[in-house]
């Protein structure tokens, strides 16, 4: 029997309470670099913070001292922080914090299940993250279910125009053996859950994600709506690059895709950093992983030469925000940047 409800997934750009973010307490995700982040990390707070509330978790009280005085040094707007006390394993709050939806006027969090990827072992402490944000942010948390089992689909595998129409790719939700979120699924099971938890009526499959992503094809590395009938995808230049066919491909299926209205989607291109290898890993650098604040976005920048272009694209496709470059050349050595940092809070 199909139950009618009100859940709706927000866009991002609509108004936002606040921006969750963790402060990183432990080097694991940043071998080596890990004074380097925690100051980016300052940075990135600070931006936020200039807008709105920034919901910091950080693992006890001596971190949040040791936070506390590193914003005051930088100057931070601490009227705008808010600290959620809580032991993580990592700080990717878009996969491991909760994702707010609507539910007729009502705010809920739901909880989907994270489990470090399908790839990682330490996500005992990562698992109590939307709990704890819901309480503190006083609503209800619902864990999605499907046929009696948990769904595992991370904040990062999934991008909306808050009408309906959902972004979402092959590799990372469908794929038979590499990172497998949840075993037997077929792509019917998972609309079935995102009409269910979020109001969704129209899923747009992609491909594969970008080389070295260590999520297995997160689409908040590909590509993103940026209004509710526009989407920015990335595409790369370089035929002999790996990322090139995969990007052609995914190029493809949004110029054949349609929205929930069945008109097509309008579709800007924005070019890729020239290829970010550390050690020897190549990194999922991506000017998709933006942020999208209230009269604001963020956007990761690499040294590059096309960092200029993708912010003066970005500007185009939102010209009442403000367009903020921030340097993620640290970030990206945890293999992900603003976007998979952070989680909004709609308002």
């Amino acid at each position: 029997m199909e139950t009618t409800n009100n859940r709706r997934f927000p866009a991002e750009w609509e108004n936002q309470q606040g921006i969750l973010l963790c402060f990183p307490h432990n080097g694991n995700d940043w071998p080596g670099k890990y004074e380097a982040v925690q100051w980016a990390f300052v940075e990135f707070i600070k931006k936020v913070a200039t807008y709105e509330t920034v919901f910091l978790v950080v693992a006890d009280e001596k971190l949040k001292e040791k936070v506390t005085e590193m914003l005051e040094r930088a100057r931070v707007n601490l009227d705008n922080l808010s600290f959620i006390i809580q032991k993580t394993n990592r700080s990717w709050m878009r996969d491991s914090g909760p994702i707010v939806i609507k539910n007729g006027d009502q705010r809920e969090a739901l909880n989907f299940n994270f489990n470090g990827w399908a790839k990682y072992k330490n996500y005992q402490l990562d698992k109590h993250v939307p709990a704890t944000v819901a309480n503190f942010l006083d609503m209800p948390l619902t864990q999605v279910m499907y046929k009696g089992k948990p769904v595992i689909v991370e904040g990062g595998a999934i991008d909306t125009n808050g009408k309906g129409t959902l972004l979402t790719s092959e590799e990372c939700l469908m794929h038979p053996n590499i990172q497998v979120r949840n075993p037997g699924f077929t792509k019917a099971d998972y609309e079935a859950v995102f009409k269910e938890y979020m109001g969704i009526t129209n899923v747009i499959w992609l491909g594969d994600g970008v080389e070295g992503d260590d999520t297995h094809g997160h689409i908040d590395d590909l590509c993103r709506f940026i209004n509710e009938d526009t989407i920015v995808t990335i595409v790369e230049t370089d035929p002999k690059d790996n990322n090139y066919a995969p990007l052609q491909d995914n190029l493809k299926r949004l110029q054949n895709a349609k929205l929930e209205n069945g008109k097509a989607p309008i579709i800007v291109a924005l070019p890729m950093p020239k290829r970010i290898d550390f050690e020897d890993l190549r990194l999922p650098a991506s000017y998709a992983n933006f942020l999208i604040l209230n009269k604001c976005v963020l956007v990761p920048t690499f040294n590059d030469a096309n960092d200029r272009k993708a912010l003066n694209i970005l500007a185009e496709c939102f010209p009442d925000r403000e367009i903020i470059g921030i340097s993620a050349i640290d970030l990206i050595w945890g293999f992900g940047t603003l976007h998979c940092l952070s989680q909004q809070i709609p308002a």
